[in-house]
């Protein structure tokens, strides 16, 4: 048996799961407890604000740095702490700061060493596979 709580959600969870920066919303967001009906409503037919949000940000970090193309970490290393407006992070790429120019440099080579690792994870399974049907 399930219980109430298990079908709604808090507005940070939502917020979370939207992408979006919950300082940002309106109150009534805030202060509310959001349904799963409710969650995927926002989903399916977002709010002029929602919508706004997601266009012009601010955006939180995960979202940051996935438009930047750098981990949350490096974020952190390069003094980006609180959220950023899309203009803020179209301003960013046009111009980018030396800390960004490394991060983006650093996340591409630890993307490739996890697709490399992966590889010959599926390689050795496959070698295994042969082995044992023979």
């Amino acid at each position: 048996m399930t219980s109430a709580n298990s079908q709604s959600m808090k507005p940070a969870t939502v917020a979370k799961k939207l992408g979006i920066y919950l300082p940002a919303t309106p109150q009534e967001f805030q202060d509310s407890v959001i349904t799963r009906a409710d969650f995927a409503e926002l989903q399916a037919n977002p709010p002029e604000w929602l919508a706004e949000l997601r266009r012009n940000g601010p955006h939180p970090r995960p979202v940051v740095a996935q438009k930047l193309n750098v981990s949350i970490s490096g974020l952190a290393r390069g003094g980006v702490e609180e959220a950023l407006t899309t203009a803020e992070i179209t301003a960013l790429l046009q111009a980018p700061p030396a800390w960004l120019v490394a991060e983006r440099s650093t996340h591409a080579a630890v993307r490739a060493e996890a697709q490399r690792v992966k590889d010959e994870a599926a390689k050795k399974d496959a070698k295994k596979a042969r082995t044992a049907a023979e």
